[in-house]
């Protein structure tokens, strides 16, 4: 991030923390977009992305003097409290997809939209601290130390875990192709 952005987030922040309105609108527009398709790629549930993003930001309302510029990023704190949330609402409900069952009944049509379709499927069947680091690294272009602040775990932590998911991934769509009689990509 650009050093002008990281000024312009500590400025927003304290206008918003005088009771500018306006600040937290523009916080709202310059961040709701990363925080909406981080747990949209964690759940594959817009509905659920739309409500999570939302409480991050009445999270904000209630603990503006949570953000610490020393300490990171405001855009980075966002993806870190909608993390939260989204863990304590998913052992609320005790919803994981195992990963034997996810892709029994793959939908689609033959093709690349079916490959897509097969890569998000295996992606939301992957535990939660595997999906969350190829969120984080593979589909939202963090860097390691970025993921791992975000991710509360050490770098070498976090590229072990993105390893492992990488292989259950690999696995998971070469069983699938099989399955499928597409064979086996190279």
């Amino acid at each position: 991030m650009l050093e002008f952005e990281r000024y312009r987030d500590r400025e927003l922040l304290q206008r918003f923390r005088a009771g500018d309105r306006e600040a937290f609108s523009e916080i709202y527009g310059e961040h709701s977009g990363s925080v909406f398709r981080f747990v949209l790629a964690m759940t594959g549930d817009r509905t659920k992305a739309a409500e999570i993003t939302q409480d991050v930001f009445v999270w904000l309302i209630h603990h503006p003097g949570g953000f610490d510029p020393q300490r990171g990023e405001l855009g980075a704190l966002l993806v870190g409290v909608a993390r939260k949330l989204l863990k304590r609402r998913c052992s609320e409900e005790q919803r994981w997809t195992p990963i034997e069952d996810s892709m029994l009944a793959p939908v689609g049509e033959t093709g690349g939209d079916y490959d897509v379709e097969l890569l998000r499927q295996a992606i939301a069947a992957l535990p939660g601290r595997y999906r969350e680091v190829v969120v984080l690294c593979d589909l939202e272009s963090r860097s390691y130390e970025e993921a791992a602040s975000i991710a509360e775990c050490a770098v070498g932590t976090l590229r072990s875990r993105l390893h492992r998911a990488r292989a259950l991934l690999a696995r998971k769509l070469t069983c699938s192709q099989r399955r499928s009689g597409r064979g086996c990509a190279v």
